[in-house]
């Protein structure tokens, strides 16, 4: 390929192209014309010699090599913004910046409190926007609308930017005066009733199904490999409610040890090590390449790393 053919206007067209999948979509959001629009897809098939697009009865589709290229068209893009823009400085004391993060309750619980904390102390005309997973879509995010995600994540679109902030294991949290407290073992752990809690990833959540207990998570999936599954009475997407729910004398509940840990000031409740191996999780940071030589950016996310890394120091 000839680069001096390449047009840097046929690549952002490109990228729109395969965000939206949708040819008068894209033209609005570059604010062009459907039949300009039209063209730059004419050129762009005819500069990579595939069709990029084709119409499928589910509307258009992206071909195996524009799936290939996406990546590749966002990183070009974001690497030239950041050649053409413009050394600028980034004074937090002063900034009046709105922030969104996408967290979950988990991380709202375990990190957001220390991180509002250096904000306040640091920068605290900033504004901080806190979403919900359920609140945010992946294309949020790789349009810039999101600032970052922090959560757990199964899996992360290739094109994002993304740094593990730390790692955690699991613990069961219960009453003292629970029957199975003492000869905590693994058939004790699941003659009890259970507290399920969770939510991760993207999207508006839909009820649970106790009888799919391979799509609950780390912890069933754990106890699947055994061939061996528990009694889930309860399910609840905030970690705020395990402390008091587990308060109750017959119900367990397996979480996140960091959690735990914050959540068994209580002296009525017992912190036990699970009966059987659960993996630990990677809690991680991720956000758009538009972002990610952004200045701002670059300082917060800056921050929230060592944040977590003190966190992480205090708990050794």
């Amino acid at each position: 390929m000839n680069v001096g053919r390449i047009d840097l206007n046929l690549l952002k067209y490109l990228d729109v192209l395969l965000r939206e999948q949708n040819v008068t979509r894209a033209a609005e959001q570059l604010g062009i014309t459907q039949p300009a629009m039209s063209n730059g897809l004419k050129r762009l098939r005819e500069l990579f010699g595939d069709p990029l697009l084709i119409r499928t009865s589910e509307g258009m589709t992206a071909t195996e090599r524009a799936v290939e290229l996406q990546p590749l068209v966002r990183q070009v893009l974001a690497q030239t913004e950041a050649m053409l823009t413009p050394d600028e400085t980034f004074q937090p004391s002063a900034s009046r910046r709105v922030f969104r993060i996408m967290t979950s309750d988990y991380a709202e619980a375990t990190l957001v409190p220390h991180i509002v904390r250096r904000l306040r102390a640091e920068a605290p005309n900033l504004v901080l926007d806190f979403l919900t997973p359920s609140d945010v879509s992946y294309t949020d995010m790789e349009q810039g609308r999101v600032d970052m995600a922090i959560n757990r994540f199964n899996e992360i679109p290739q094109s994002f930017h993304q740094v593990t902030l730390w790692k955690d294991s699991f613990s069961c949290l219960l009453n003292r005066d629970n029957p199975i407290a003492e000869g905590f073992d693994l058939e004790n752990y699941l003659s009890a009733q259970h507290i399920w809690v969770s939510k991760t990833g993207f999207g508006v959540g839909f009820g649970m199904n106790p009888e799919k207990l391979g799509g609950l998570g780390w912890i069933d999936q754990a106890l699947m490999r055994l061939g061996r599954s528990r009694k889930i009475s309860i399910f609840t997407r905030h970690y705020q409610m395990p402390a008091l729910l587990a308060m109750n004398n017959d119900l367990v509940a397996t979480l996140p040890s960091r959690v735990a840990r914050m959540q068994a000031q209580n002296t009525s409740l017992l912190i036990q090590e699970p009966p059987f191996d659960i993996p630990e999780f990677e809690l991680k940071m991720a956000w758009s390449p538009l972002l990610h030589h952004n200045v701002a950016h670059r300082w917060l996310r800056k921050l929230i790393q060592e944040e977590s890394e003190r966190v992480g120091a205090m708990e050794v």
